[in-house]
């Protein structure tokens, strides 16, 4: 038998706890004021009132945009429900250690070959049966189906075996060593394996969470009630959640400064300073990084097929001014994708691009062209709208004249996915605040093996397999891949990235125990209103 040693000894380091697995970051925050963790640890209950007084009400939440059922399995622009109605296997703390849920503990092979978890016994779907190994197997199996258009089913392929040891002991064997194993764990909702087809239609939505589905009104939310039964005693405080779409950013912050809702992540930021200033309401920055703003580039559209075009809109943009003015100052001008608190972050690269259209202006004449029309897709949204404006302004100033063509944030999802996006396209992208091989085996915009820009390379494919398999122990040569990897991506600019950002959320000063897991799950078990 594999010999197997805990990973999660009593106040285990960062490395100790992952040394077989590998991967990973150390959340330091990006030193914002009044900034926070996106992940509170949910096995320890909220300062405050006693429980008694905790108890009861529905909270509002207001959201841009409707859940898409067909995206469940995907991360995409609104994936807060994930994690009201799931749960997944673990989850990081605020130092990117993984933390029990439903897997109580685990151990990894010395080889890095096989995982043993130990599941919990006392959880049970909505529906009422029990949560088993064999739910941990189809929840596998299912991300690893491509219908699912889950970014992380290069991570979920390399478990090619199963062994399970009784109804609550499963060993995961792989086909080779990852180091992003627990981004997995984190990022994949464990359904109910016989109701997951009426799940991805939104006709029926069951897993083991803190709540479950009331009813969902397409084009005006999902209304979700309190799970009686769930595995956490005495949780969640709410006796129900209301996610209401408020397409437009008025009602939206309407809805807020009048009470009707009491939570929102989708503040344009250059409305914040208007909430900023009610005393009602609290601004919190999530700041992990989870998002980052971009330009993406079809590199198959000429002349965006010359990387020499690429770079000169790389640098064109003023990231600073864009921060500044349309995000509110909540972020970090960066031409890198990595947040702070990533090993791959460096300074050099963050500012290895500024705001420079003389320089952009030269690189286009060099490639000869002085005026270039291209379009320029973005979601129909204010705050989205707001920054396709910003970069439209900016390209124009160096003679590239963009029309902007707002599209529905489904439709764009879709285009993402299947490669369809036209010449340029401004959007968010996650992944690069948990284990950096994540973000380039795993994120649509990068992926190695199949990219929206259509960007094909040995080089960086080596270099991503490469730094996905190399263990964190081995920090000096991680730190060399991840640099690698950052070259690339800048020197080639098939992706410019603007702004690395979190999730900003604003709440009415009556709600506590609000929290964002790593992928912006809302986490409301210990949420209560006063």
């Amino acid at each position: 038998m594999t010999e197997l040693y805990p990973l999660t000894p009593p106040g285990p380091s960062r490395r100790s706890t992952l040394r077989a697995a590998g991967g990973g970051t150390l959340l330091l925050g990006l030193g914002l004021a009044g900034c926070r963790s996106a992940v509170s640890d949910s096995t320890s209950a909220p300062r405050g009132a006693s429980t008694a007084s905790k108890r009861g009400g529905v909270l509002n939440v207001a959201v841009n945009a409707d859940f898409t059922p067909a995206l469940l399995f995907a991360q995409s622009g609104q994936p807060l429900q994930h994690r009201l109605i799931y749960n997944t296997l673990t989850r990081y703390d605020d130092q990117l250690r993984p933390k029990p849920e439903l897997a109580a503990s685990w151990a990894y092979a010395k080889d890095g070959r096989s995982i043993t978890l130990r599941l919990r016994d006392d959880v049970t779907f909505h529906n009422g049966r029990r949560f088993t190994a064999d739910d941990v197997i189809f929840a596998v199996k299912n991300l690893q189906n491509p219908v699912r258009a889950a970014q992380l089913r290069s991570t979920a392929a390399t478990i090619t075996g199963f062994e399970k040891r009784g109804d609550h002991e499963l060993v995961l064997k792989l086909a080779h060593p990852v180091n992003n194993l627990f981004d997995l764990f984190e990022f994949m909702i464990i359904t109910d394996p016989e109701t997951v087809e009426d799940a991805v239609t939104g006709k029926k939505l069951i897993g083991t969470g803190p709540f479950k589905l009331k009813k969902w009104s397409p084009g005006s939310g999902l209304s979700l009630t309190r799970n009686d039964h769930y595995w956490q005693a005495g949780r969640p405080y709410l006796d129900g959640v209301e996610l209401r779409v408020i397409a437009q950013a008025d009602a939206l912050i309407s809805s807020l400064r009048s009470g009707q809702s009491q939570l929102s992540f989708d503040v344009p930021g250059k409305s914040l300073g208007v909430v900023k200033n009610d005393p009602r309401l609290v601004i919190t920055n999530y700041d992990t990084g989870a998002g980052a703003v971009y330009l993406g580039v079809n590199t198959t559209v000429a002349p965006l097929n010359d990387r020499t075009v690429r770079q000169a809109l790389a640098w064109a943009v003023d990231r600073d001014r864009l921060l500044a003015q349309t995000l509110g100052g909540y972020g970090l001008a960066s031409a890198a994708p990595w947040p702070k608190s990533s090993p791959a972050f460096t300074e050099a690269n963050r500012t290895h691009y500024t705001h420079n259209p003389g320089k952009a202006r030269q690189l286009l004449k060099s490639a000869g062209h002085t005026k270039l029309e291209l379009p320029l897709l973005h979601l129909a949204l204010p705050g989205d709208t707001a920054i396709a404006e910003s970069i439209q302004y900016d390209l124009k100033q160096v003679g590239v004249h963009v029309t902007l063509q707002p599209t529905d944030g489904a439709t764009a999802q879709k285009k993402l996915i299947s490669q369809g996006m036209p010449a340029l396209w401004t959007m968010g992208h996650g992944f690069a605040q948990v284990q950096p091989s994540t973000l380039a085996v795993s994120a649509y915009p990068f992926n190695e093996a199949k990219n929206t820009s259509k960007y094909r390379s040995a080089e960086y494919t080596k270099v991503v397999q490469e730094a996905w398999t190399e263990p964190e122990t081995n920090t000096a040569a991680a730190n060399a891949l991840y640099e690698k990897i950052s070259s690339i991506l800048l020197d080639e600019a098939f992706l410019i990235d603007l702004v690395v950002r979190g999730r900003v959320q604003v709440t009415a000063d009556r709600v506590h125990g609000v929290a964002l897991n790593k992928f912006s799950y809302l986490n409301l078990d210990h949420a209560y209103l006063v």
